[in-house]
């Protein structure tokens, strides 16, 4: 598994929120602000925001982490330890 840097996984995560709500402006995303309030997306988006990301990166996200994925730093961070190990 190649070891990817904090700037492509916030690339496939914005990519990715981009197709979760192709209606949101994502460049103005708060780093530490919960990203389902900021996009106004459910709960349903949300999983399927974490399953994209599953596929795209090939991370297993338990559901015990996913408040881990609440915010766009924490996102990145997560996903940058997931993959590293």
């Amino acid at each position: 598994m190649t070891q990817l840097t904090q700037e492509s996984i916030k690339a496939v995560v914005l990519r990715t929120l981009g197709r979760i709500a192709p209606e949101a402006d994502l460049s103005v995303l708060g780093g530490s602000e919960d990203l389902r309030e900021q996009l106004d997306i459910d709960s349903v988006d949300f999983l399927n925001f974490v399953v994209a990301l599953h596929q795209e990166l090939g991370v297993d996200v338990p559901e015990e982490d996913y408040a881990k994925l609440r915010t766009l730093d924490g996102c990145i961070a997560y996903l940058a330890a997931r993959r590293g190990s």
